[in-house]
């Protein structure tokens, strides 16, 4: 895979672990939104605590990208959907143990009314893969 972080001065600066956007080429791989479900437990983890559901996310989602042939460093957008805006850097401090900040993948950050089974975090991406 081919991969350019692209920045410019012309438009605003990431507020957080991302960059502006990723020029990518390769096999395109899409990470359904991934939530605080252990998958051995088959249920939700840490009903309450942000900073350990979003632990559990990235545990999931680097599963599905090791399945699929990829890694962290493939990934070029990012999701993350909140319950809480006030859980931004909470979230932030998890997902900047996976990337940093000058490679990160582009990314959106939204806060929604509710999220699948009560969740306070869900994180979706894409991969490209090869070349």
């Amino acid at each position: 895979m081919t991969r350019k972080v692209i920045r410019t001065d012309k438009a605003p600066a990431p507020v957080g672990p991302y960059n502006q956007a990723i020029l990518a080429s390769g096999q395109m791989l899409f990470v359904a939104g991934q939530i605080a479900i252990d998958p051995r437990l088959g249920d939700v983890v840490y009903t309450d605590d942000v900073t350990k559901q979003t632990e559990q996310v990235m545990r999931n989602i680097e599963a599905i990208l090791t399945e699929a042939g990829a890694t962290f460093a493939d990934v070029v957008k990012t999701g993350v959907f909140l319950a809480d805006m006030n859980d931004f850097a909470a979230v932030n401090a998890v997902y900047t143990k996976y990337f940093s900040e000058d490679t990160a993948p582009a990314r959106a950050c939204v806060e929604v009314s509710r999220l699948p089974k009560n969740v306070l975090v869900e994180i979706e991406c894409i991969a490209v893969i090869g070349s």
